[in-house]
């Protein structure tokens, strides 16, 4: 797999963006991805060091609307820890 396949985006909430003060930025990734891969992806298109990857099987959500049901996608995450130093700058002023 290649490396833009393997990281699908980054994950933008008030929650992520608090990690990212700790060195953590987090990604939804290809659900066939391991950890190494994913290490290596990031490593490759942001030109920085992974010191730790964590990952979490995320369930979809069953929602409705009116009398019509339906199932959020099933996907994977994965929390990455930068070394002490690097950053990624997802927003450029």
């Amino acid at each position: 797999m290649d490396a833009r396949d393997i990281l699908i985006r980054p994950k933008i909430t008030e929650r992520t963006t608090e990690l990212m003060a700790e060195g953590k930025y987090v990604f939804v990734v290809d659900k066939r991805a391991n950890k190494i891969q994913i290490a290596d992806a990031v490593a490759e298109i942001f030109n920085v060091k992974v010191e730790n990857v964590n990952t979490v099987n995320v369930k979809g959500k069953m929602k409705r609307m009116g009398r019509t049901q339906g199932k959020r996608s099933d996907y994977k995450k994965a929390i990455v820890k930068l070394a002490p130093g690097e950053t990624i700058e997802f927003f450029t002023a």
